[in-house]
């Protein structure tokens, strides 16, 4: 019986990915910005809209390498490269969800759990990126993985204080409303980054059982 030769890493699907990874951590950036000094920066929303354009069509270029390549010709189970395209997208549309949350809503001054929670996403989106980047180069995404883990539990923590002390505080409900909702589209975001986090560990757990 012949033997099969394993698929070889395909470099520029990888590329792809580094690349989705770097966008998604512009965007994070941005948008911490954004919270900080809001509405004074409120220019940077158009910025986020041309970074969720561009993640759009990373994830487009993506899915065509991996139908181009068929996927018998990827070291990547096809299903693992779409949940992680996925992910890498929504981390980006909840960001600019966010962003455009401040001005749909009216938002006349940043809340400082707002850009709390932001940091947090900031943190978590340059583990994405790092872990992207490892993945590249077929290092370890142990401690990324980890990392991003962490982080999406301490941002759920930070949401739930967050919105709990809106409630308690007693100020406007249409204010308490408008920030529950940005505080949880920020959450989701960081979700999304453990999502990403949780297809690199399926994909790390079959390579290594491959070898």
């Amino acid at each position: 019986m012949p033997h099969l030769r394993r698929p070889r890493p395909d470099p520029e699907l990888l590329g792809l990915f580094d690349e989705s990874g770097r966008n998604v951590q512009r965007a994070a950036l941005i948008l911490r910005d954004l919270l900080a000094d809001y509405p004074e920066r409120a220019a940077l929303a158009r910025d986020m809209l041309v970074i969720e354009q561009e993640g759009d069509r990373i994830v487009h270029d993506i899915l065509h390498r991996l139908a181009e390549r068929g996927s018998r010709k990827t070291h990547l189970d096809p299903n693992d490269v779409h949940a992680l395209a996925g992910a890498l997208d929504d981390i980006v549309d909840f960001v600019e969800e966010a962003a455009d949350q401040l001005g749909r809503y009216g938002v006349e001054a940043p809340m400082s759990q707002a850009e709390e929670i932001a940091e947090l996403l900031v943190a978590a989106a340059g583990e994405v990126t790092a872990a992207l980047h490892e993945l590249r180069n077929g290092m370890d995404l142990g401690p990324h993985i980890v990392e991003i883990h962490r982080l999406e539990n301490d941002a759920d923590q930070l949401v739930r204080a967050a919105v709990a002390q809106l409630f308690a505080h007693g100020i406007d409900p249409m204010i308490v409303i408008r920030w529950k909702d940005i505080f949880e589209t920020i959450e989701e975001s960081v979700d999304a980054c453990e999502r990403v986090a949780n297809v690199l560990e399926g994909i790390t757990l079959k390579q290594r059982s491959r070898r």
